[in-house]
């Protein structure tokens, strides 16, 4: 039965960063995927990218393949109410708050990476079950032999075991509905974050467009998509109000919102990331992020480690590391899609004090743009 150091469940942007950041580790690593190799290199999904992930791509040496659309500026208002909030790059020395990239551009420059480096990827293997002992794991694939490893990273789907009773879940009853619309006049690099009622509303600059995040209920959502592209339109610039003017609208596409998370992403011989350690809302923009951020912290604890990857004290170590960051960004998004969804008179109005005093505030908006750029380990 082959044995390996380290199996990577899943060759999406999180497994293959995982690999990148280890591949001068001397560790034998295997990738295993679903799917065709090379097929995230088709995602149509566009990512927020913090300025914290493009350091750490930078190290990694694919941020330079990237074609890349700065957010200079970040809008924050909620609708129909007064208050807004404005969070600038230049009040950090920075050339970006963020960035939007082609998840697919993203994972072709992982896959090339990869390919560069000799880091194999088993394609077309779909893995049953995981199977922890006290030496290794046995990693079942559906028609095919078992393999074995010191380690296993599960980093991509939902997440595995979903009857797992540690498992943290909340429905929002809210769809996101996601498309790319052309701004009639140009979008100046900035990002706009809308609250409403029914949900946030994220507009963000992408090339010569923008990339739309509509939040709606289930129903709501049904409706969205029955609509025609002019329709729709009419309907997202109803929702959006006069701050930017849209001219067209691409091909829409839904999935719904839910947070679900692993308190622990550590088990016997076993790591969960990203989407299998923490399914969150996309307020804020922060799923990817924080996914980058396990990774890189999971890679430092492994090439530090001397001996077993898999040993208990080297997943205790990485996890410790992370529980800060891992609790304080689940609590930042589902605090924010939970204070601002909603009609209530009160809460909107102290919504619209808060927003007030985050722009006047410089040490609150110097808070709440740290969070967003490095996690909950950037304050102060």
């Amino acid at each position: 039965m082959p044995r390996h150091d380290l199996i990577i469940v899943g060759a999406g942007p999180v497994g293959m960063t995982l690999a990148l950041a280890l591949k001068d580790s001397g560790l034998d690593i295997l990738l295993v995927d679903a799917r065709a190799r090379g097929a995230a290199r088709h995602d149509p999904r566009v990512l927020a990218l913090s300025h914290g992930s493009r350091l750490t791509l930078e190290r990694l040496g694919v941020w330079a393949q990237l074609r890349a659309t700065p957010i200079e500026t970040i809008h924050i208002s909620q609708q129909g109410r007064l208050g807004r909030s404005l969070l600038s790059a230049a009040d950090y020395g920075l050339p970006a708050m963020g960035y939007v990239v082609a998840a697919g551009d993203l994972a072709a420059a992982l896959d090339d990476a990869l390919a560069a480096a000799g880091i194999p990827i088993l394609d077309h293997s779909s893995v049953a079950g995981l199977a922890a002992g006290a030496d290794d794991v046995i990693v079942s694939l559906t028609g095919g032999n078992p393999l074995t490893a010191r380690l296993v990273a599960c980093a991509e789907g939902s997440i595995d075991g979903d009857d797992a009773p540690e498992l943290v879940e909340r429905d929002y009853a809210q769809h996101a509905v996601i498309c790319v619309a052309t701004p009639v006049e140009g979008h100046a690099h900035r990002a706009w974050e809308r609250f409403t009622p029914q949900g946030p509303l994220a507009v963000l600059p992408c090339g010569h467009d923008c990339a739309i995040v509509h939040t709606a209920d289930p129903a709501e959502a049904d409706a969205l998509m029955a609509l025609d592209d002019d329709a729709y339109r009419a309907r997202l610039q109803a929702h959006f109000g006069d701050r930017l003017h849209f001219a067209a609208v691409g091909p829409r596409a839904r999935y719904p919102l839910k947070l679900r998370y692993r308190p622990n992403p550590v088990g016997q011989r076993t790591v969960w990331l990203g989407n299998a350690a923490q399914t969150l809302h996309p307020v804020a923009g922060q799923g990817y992020n924080l996914a980058l951020r396990d990774v890189w912290a999971l890679a430092q604890v492994l090439l530090r480690a001397d001996g077993d990857p898999g040993a208990a004290d080297t997943l205790a170590r990485y996890a410790d590391a992370r529980r800060l960051d891992r609790q304080g960004t689940i609590r930042f998004t589902d605090g924010l899609v939970r204070l601002f969804s909603n009609a209530i008179p009160p809460l909107a109005h102290a919504r619209g004090a808060g927003l007030f005093a985050l722009d006047l505030l410089p040490p609150a908006r110097h808070f709440v743009a740290k969070r967003m750029m490095f996690g909950a380990r950037a304050w102060p």
